[in-house]
């Protein structure tokens, strides 16, 4: 019964884990390196992370300085975040990109936050799939001979606290998130 609910915990970690992350790179009008370090740039034709090829800082709130290891790789990490599609308008100066990031409109903060809503639902669909695997197991198990009913009743209960745990985890970060959305 512990294997079950301790890879049924392993499972939500990295499901947090990915929401969170998630999360992280939606733009509310404050600098952070999440919001590019994920970006595809074609490195002498491979596809690879911005963050892999360069450095990434936040000098100020509103500003995202990225240093590329190499120099005459600017214009493809240009290209790059234009394609992204980001809103961002990128500042080439010859050794480093400069981006300013603009505060969203009311209009953007509320695509922000439907948005938002979208990542947690996939995230509690992820912790319902995970909460069936771990009940089939049970079954599984007491058809085998290996626990009683009431061991499977047990292990039921507490696979729900675990997961009632995680959905309250995982509203509480979308309701700080969804504040930080819409504070101006």
């Amino acid at each position: 019964m512990e294997n079950i609910i301790r890879t049924l915990k392993e499972e939500l970690d990295k499901n947090q884990s990915h929401f969170k992350s998630e999360i992280a790179s939606l733009s509310v009008g404050r600098a952070t390196p999440f919001l590019v370090e994920d970006i595809i740039v074609d490195y002498y034709g491979t596809p690879t992370p911005l963050k892999q090829i360069s450095t990434i800082s936040i000098p100020d709130a509103r500003n995202i300085l990225i240093k590329p290891w190499e120099k005459n790789q600017l214009k493809e990490i240009e290209k790059a975040i234009n394609l992204a599609q980001l809103g961002f308008n990128p500042i080439n100066d010859g050794e480093s990109i400069r981006i300013t990031v603009p505060q969203p409109t009311e209009e953007r903060r509320k695509d922000l936050v439907k948005h938002l809503r979208d990542l947690l639902e996939e995230a509690k669909i992820s912790v319902r799939n995970g909460r069936e695997d771990a009940m089939k197991e049970i079954k599984k198990k007491e058809k085998e001979g290996d626990i009683s009913e009431d061991e499977r009743f047990r292990g039921q209960d507490d696979i729900q606290k675990v997961i009632n745990e995680e959905n309250k985890k995982l509203e509480e970060a979308s309701g700080k998130k969804e504040a930080e959305i819409m504070t101006i």
